[in-house]
């Protein structure tokens, strides 16, 4: 048990947790809290959704995936907290009223936490804000115009004593340096790191796994450090998705862009880059890319830190080259590759795990390629280099029959599996579209499924 301090509704609370407590159990269970809801248990359907602030900012996150230790010194407002002070309704709910944006109502909640999140951030992207809330009887119709009708209206100032959270200690579970984080896990290695549980958070509630040793890296702010000194783009472990996105649409917008269809809003909040490498899933979407910008991985056990290209870091299917007790610290990039391009193939658009996701940069020099790297997730057990297609394209022109020529190379690079997300044969067709969509879209056609019409 480790003691929790943070603010809920803007009043102290401090709880004797377990670690693996859940925020929604223990507003529901312990606070009697019902307005936030327990839906899918997975952070898929927003209907947990709190909004959670602290130095950084507002940020919407769902509770049903958020252990209680991430909150320590932050502030929790559940819908039973967007009041103001004499009790008058927030902007956000005054218009869902007003523009009749709930029915059953089971939804609502996590709706209204996911607008007064993005209301205090003046934000106007409606659809990207509410991707990860799913409703089934209202229509998304009236509740994009309830967000509309808040555009230009000043965020209430009810909330501004959030963002200094609450005073507190440090805890035991949660190391505040890099060096006692990597000191720890070296004599731990069987312990469990937790950065934003959007992972680990589904061990718990879904496979009722027992994890008996953590670290909670949320306190150590050498991870979510960014270096753009000279070339290349140093990014910390613990950034999580919602900061890299926005850094990338400065220096790789297509990127930001597949960033964009990460998950969701909240999920994009919590989620870390380096959670995302160090689970070596071979449908992660950040691999592919890191891998065609040459990325470099950086590692650290105990004292001793050491580097490799990421591409080697992916051995087999949940197999990486990381030693027991040793942790992912970071990734560099280039801060330049103006031919990289990022696709991402799902069943649905938004907030879906990729059947296929593909990351092509290509070098072309007086209409010859002289270089290539090309990656993809989803096709092998691992996020994998497709060699043969790019020594099919290099030193050849850059044309539409070269293209054509070196699909059949996808066969000797991939043999994909089918499963529930698509068929092997689904998957190698449409690797091999998406280098005819990058060569269109190098050629500057609009390959965007969102632009094209018929």
């Amino acid at each position: 048990m480790t003691e929790i301090a943070f603010l809920l509704n803007g009043e102290t609370v401090r709880v004797e947790a377990t670690p693996t407590r859940t925020l929604l159990d223990f507003l529901r269970e312990d606070h009697h809290l019902k307005g936030t809801k327990e839906g899918c248990n997975e952070g898929d359907c927003g209907a947990c959704t709190v909004v959670v602030s602290d130095g950084s900012g507002t940020r919407a996150l769902n509770s049903c995936i958020l252990f209680l230790p991430q909150l320590h010194g932050k502030s929790v407002r559940t819908v039973e907290g967007f009041s103001g002070p004499d009790g008058q309704m927030h902007p956000v709910q005054e218009a869902m009223v007003s523009h009749h944006g709930s029915q059953c109502g089971f939804c609502t909640p996590g709706f209204i936490a996911s607008m007064v999140a993005a209301h205090q951030q003046g934000r106007t992207d409606h659809d990207n804000v509410l991707a990860g809330n799913l409703c089934r009887c209202t229509g998304y119709a009236p509740i994009i115009r309830a967000a509309e009708s808040l555009e230009g209206v000043q965020a209430p100032d009810w909330f501004d004593g959030d963002l200094h959270g609450t005073e507190v200690t440090a805890i035991d579970i949660a190391p505040t340096t890099l060096d006692a984080l990597a000191h720890w896990y070296a004599d731990n290695p069987d312990a469990t790191l937790v950065a934003g549980a959007t992972d680990v958070g589904l061990w718990v509630t879904k496979q009722l796994r027992d994890l008996p040793k953590l670290a909670f890296l949320n306190q150590c702010a050498e991870l979510r450090e960014v270096d753009l000194s000279g070339d290349l783009i140093r990014v910390g472990a613990g950034v999580n998705m919602t900061t890299l996105r926005e850094l990338m649409e400065v220096y790789h917008p297509s990127y930001a862009e597949m960033i964009r269809r990460y998950a969701s809003e909240q999920v994009r909040n919590a989620a870390t880059i380096g959670g995302n490498i160090a689970n070596g899933s071979p449908i992660g979407d950040n691999p592919p890319v890191l891998i065609a910008l040459d990325a470099t991985l950086h590692l650290r056990h105990r004292d001793v830190s050491r580097d490799l290209p990421i591409e080697e870091f992916f051995i087999d299917y949940g197999k990486q080259d990381r030693a027991a007790g040793e942790l992912v610290t970071g990734v560099s990039l280039p801060k330049s590759a103006p031919a990289l391009r990022g696709y991402k193939l799902s069943k649905r658009f938004d907030q879906d795990i990729s059947a296929v996701c593909g990351a092509f940069n290509v070098t072309i020099e007086d209409g010859t390629v002289t270089a290539a790297r090309i990656a993809f997730g989803g096709m092998a057990g691992i996020p994998k280099r497709a060699s043969a297609v790019e020594a099919a394209l290099i030193g050849q022109p850059w044309t539409e029959a070269t293209i054509t020529a070196a699909l059949p190379a996808f066969a000797k690079d991939f043999t994909p599996l089918t499963d529930m997300r698509a068929s092997a044969d689904y998957r190698l067709e449409t690797a091999q579209n998406m280098l005819l969509r990058y060569f269109h879209d190098l050629a500057g056609h609009t390959v965007n499924v969102l632009e094209v019409r018929p």
